[in-house]
């Protein structure tokens, strides 16, 4: 998600937001398919986990850009002078990896002699979601979603208060 052009700040925060989003979506998956014992495959539901990672090399390639650094004008030879040493990295949504994956863990095998799935000895494997997890999981992205709208209204007042002057 882009909405910021030039404002780096709407951009940083539209991603979090996007990012926590989808991370909810996988726990709500996660905690409605809690008690399934057999997904399409026949297999034992795994949980699902979004990891986010910044793809090789983008960032120490993009640290040398000027496009988001601000030039400011020394007009007293005390001043700090301009060099290569401030410049930022520019970290957006090109630059991130977001993959869905399953975790790999079993789940607890639970005897059920008259479910339709157990085996032979009347033991069926469930699935590996662990709902207090999840639910601790959701309240870590509602945090961190809850920031980044912080962090977005900030900017957006910064914006407006600067307008103003």
């Amino acid at each position: 998600m882009k909405i910021g052009g030039k404002l780096p700040g709407f951009d940083i925060s539209a991603q979090g937001l996007s990012i926590q989003r989808e991370r909810m979506n996988l726990i709500a998956e996660n905690i409605a398919k809690a008690n399934t014992v057999r997904d399409a495959n026949g297999q034992p539901y795994q949980r699902k986990i979004l990891v986010v990672k910044q793809k090789q090399n983008q960032f120490i390639n993009s640290i040398g850009g000027y496009e988001n650094t601000i030039k400011l004008k020394t007009t007293n030879e005390n001043h700090i002078s301009n060099t290569t040493n401030n410049q930022t990295g520019n970290i957006n949504q090109e630059n991130l990896k977001i993959k869905e994956v399953r975790d790999k863990s079993e789940g607890e095998i639970v005897y059920m002699p008259d479910h339709p799935d157990a085996d032979e000895n009347g033991y069926v494997q469930m699935s590996n979601v662990n709902t207090v997890t999840e639910m601790v999981d959701m309240i870590a992205a509602t945090r961190s979603y809850e920031a980044n709208l912080t962090a977005l209204n900030s900017s957006k007042q910064m914006i407006k208060d600067t307008l103003e002057i």
